[in-house]
C-alpha cells in the first residue's frame, strides 16, 4: 500500500516565500532530530500544498480545504507521529474555514502551517480571504486568522512568521513542533509568504512586521493582552509576528482516546477479534 518517492524539486516561482518556509521547516526538523519515518506531512491545495512532495517524510495529499480533519485522523491513529498539516490561505481560510475553526476548537496535537500571501497564486491571482483592501480591487475587510485563533479559548499555541525572516521562523517551527509532540495541542503557525508573481509584498511586509517577542514585557501566556496587542498592531498597520500565545488545555487525542490503545497499535487480526465481530453481527439478527 506504500509507494516510495524521492523528494522532488519545488515547483514554486523563483523568489516565492514558500522556499523560506520549506528551508525553515527542514532546519527545525533537523535541529530537533525528528526521524523522517516518524513524520507525516499532509498537503492541502494551492502552491504550498505541494510541500509534502519536497520532504523525505511520509506524505499525503488531502482534499481541497480538508487537510485538517485528515491530519487529526492520522494523529488519533498514532499519537507518536509528528503530524504537520500545510496549505495556503485560500485552502485554509476559505473552503477550509469551517475545518479551521473546529480544529482550533478541538485542539489536536498537530502543527498547522498556512502560507499566507493574500492571493490564489495557483489559480492566477484572485484575492483570497486575507487579501488587503485595494488588492485587485477588493474592498472587503481581510480575514485575520491569528485574531480568530486567539478568540478560541481552547487554543494552546498561536504564532505568525515571515518567510523573509528565517531565523525567527526556524525558532517558531521548533517551538511549534515541540508543543505538538508533547501532546499539548495544536500549534498553529500563519506565515506571511509573499507571492512574487501576483502579490509581491516583500518590501511592504518587511517594514510592517513587528516581533512581539522582542518586547520583554510581552506575556505569551496572557490571551487577553495578546489579543489586545495583536489587534492594536493590526489597526496601526503593522503585522505582529513571533509566538503570540502559548497556553495549556486538553488536547483532542486526550479527550477522544481516553487511555485507549491507538488504532495503529491495536491487533486487528481476525483471530484476535472473533468475539467482538460476533457481538457486532448479533445486533443485526
Amino acid at each position: 500500500m506504500t509507494e516510495y518517492f524521492k523528494p522532488v524539486t519545488p515547483i514554486w516561482c523563483p523568489g516565492c516565500g514558500d522556499f523560506g518556509i520549506l528551508a525553515s521547516l527542514k532546519k527545525a526538523l533537523s535541529d530537533l532530530k525528528i526521524p523522517p519515518h516518524e513524520t507525516v506531512v499532509l498537503g492541502g491545495i494551492g502552491c504550498f500544498g505541494h510541500i509534502h512532495n519536497d520532504l523525505a517524510v511520509y506524505g499525503y495529499h488531502a482534499l481541497h480545504g480538508r487537510v485538517l480533519p485528515t491530519a487529526m485522523a492520522v494523529k488519533l491513529a498514532n499519537p507518536r507521529l509528528t503530524v504537520i498539516a500545510a496549505g495556503g490561505d485560500g485552502d485554509g481560510y476559505a473552503i477550509g474555514g469551517n475545518h479551521f475553526l473546529h480544529a482550533l476548537r478541538r485542539n489536536p496535537s498537530i502543527v498547522y502551517i498556512v502560507s499566507n500571501n493574500g492571493t490564489y497564486g495557483l489559480t492566477k491571482g484572485q484575492p483570497s480571504p486575507t487579501a488587503q483592501v485595494g488588492y485587485e480591487g477588493t474592498q472587503e475587510t481581510p480575514f485575520e486568522p491569528v485574531l480568530t485563533a486567539l478568540s478560541m479559548r481552547s487554543t494552546t499555541f498561536i504564532a505568525r512568521g515571515f518567510s523573509g525572516n528565517q531565523v525567527q521562523l526556524q525558532m517558531i517551527f521548533r517551538e511549534a513542533l515541540q508543543h505538538a509532540n508533547s501532546l499539548r495541542g495544536m500549534a498553529f503557525v500563519d506565515v506571511l509568504s509573499p507571492c512574487v508573481t501576483y502579490n509581491d509584498t516583500y518590501a511592504e511586509w518587511r517594514k510592517a512586521t513587528v516581533d512581539v517577542n522582542a518586547d520583554a514585557g510581552y506575556d505569551v501566556t496572557n490571551r487577553t493582552k495578546a489579543f489586545q496587542t495583536v489587534l492594536g498592531l493590526l489597526e496601526a498597520g503593522k503585522l505582529p509576528t513571533g509566538i503570540l500565545y502559548r497556553g495549556s488545555g486538553k488536547s483532542y487525542e486526550e479527550m477522544v482516546l481516553q487511555g485507549k490503545e491507538p488504532m495503529a497499535y491495536q491487533n486487528i487480526q481476525p483471530a484476535a477479534n472473533v468475539e467482538m465481530y460476533r457481538k457486532l453481527i448479533s445486533r443485526y439478527k
